[in-house]
């Protein structure tokens, strides 16, 4: 970010996000149905994407994953408990997209907005949009192959959904891929490596949507497309941008997906409906890299 007090605003008093910790050049905020200590960190230096990071379930997992991604051929360093405020130990990875990922196990619990005894379903007094939560992120890489690769082989993730140039055996452009039951938690198309997309939060239905639209519009936040809905994960969706540049988006539907739930397949001449199942003529921005 070029300006924190703007960056406080758009993530404070328009996306409804609580400010929990601040140093001198950095801004740490959750959301109001996350437990840990933050999910987003904005810093003075511009647009673009420093770092990103997943929890893990036990110690044990940060061995194995470091070991996997040394296997894999990443450049990984251990972190130590305070190189990141309130995180614990973790492994740094490389990615093969020149990325970098951060695994960590223990994480400062700082309980939502509404606890854990007789919760109510949301805060009374929410602040503008009022996201819950971050949902996932989308970034590019010049071998999406090789990522979907890392995600599958090292850490586990599943393609809930992927687009190839054709079905006899093209090459990849794109990889929607899950760790959870949601269509994505993390997606990447082909692009320049090291670069962010966008990154999301997710709100409950179409009516949420289309009133986090308005309020972007009563506080003067660029909306880059929507609200729409996406043929790929069939999710609703405003996306918009920050006061640096950085992409947002807000997010919601989808469908569950399992360990045993088939890839759907996109062909690129299809991605237009695929990006933007609504308004397919808007996606032409976002496929000119792939095509």
């Amino acid at each position: 970010m070029t300006d924190l007090d703007d960056a406080r605003r758009h993530y404070g008093d328009t996306l409804g996000m609580k400010a929990v910790h601040t140093e001198a050049d950095r801004v740490y905020f959750k959301a109001w149905d996350e437990f840990d200590h933050h999910s987003v960190v904005v810093e003075e230096g511009g647009v673009g994407l420093v770092k990103m990071g997943y929890k893990v379930a036990t110690s044990d997992d940060l061995d194995l994953f470091e070991r996997r991604a040394q296997q894999f051929g990443c450049l990984t360093e251990r972190m130590s408990r305070g190189d990141n405020v309130g995180i614990g130990d973790g492994v740094r990875i490389v990615l093969p997209s020149e990325h970098v990922l951060e695994l960590y196990n223990e994480a400062e619990y700082l309980g939502s907005e509404v606890g854990l005894v007789n919760p109510a379903p949301f805060p009374r007094h929410l602040v503008g949009v009022g996201v819950p939560r971050i949902d996932h992120c989308l970034v590019t890489a010049e071998d999406p192959d090789t990522l979907e690769r890392f995600f599958s082989e090292v850490l586990d993730f599943r393609a809930a959904e992927r687009v190839v140039e054709d079905l006899d055996g093209g090459g990849l452009l794109g990889s929607w891929m899950s760790c959870t039951t949601t269509p994505h938690d993390i997606a990447f198309i082909k692009g320049p490596n090291g670069k962010l997309h966008h990154f999301a939060y997710e709100l409950s239905d179409w009516y949420a949507i289309k009133n986090a639209g308005a309020i972007f519009t009563m506080d003067d936040v660029p909306v880059d497309v929507g609200p729409t809905q996406h043929g790929i994960t069939r999710g609703e969706t405003v996306y918009f941008f920050d006061p640096a540049g950085n992409r947002n988006e807000v997010f919601s539907g989808g469908y569950a997906v399992f360990p045993d739930t088939p890839t759907k397949t996109w062909t690129v001449d299809q991605l237009g409906t695929g990006i933007f199942y609504i308004g397919r003529e808007l996606s032409e921005r976002f496929t000119s890299v792939l095509t």
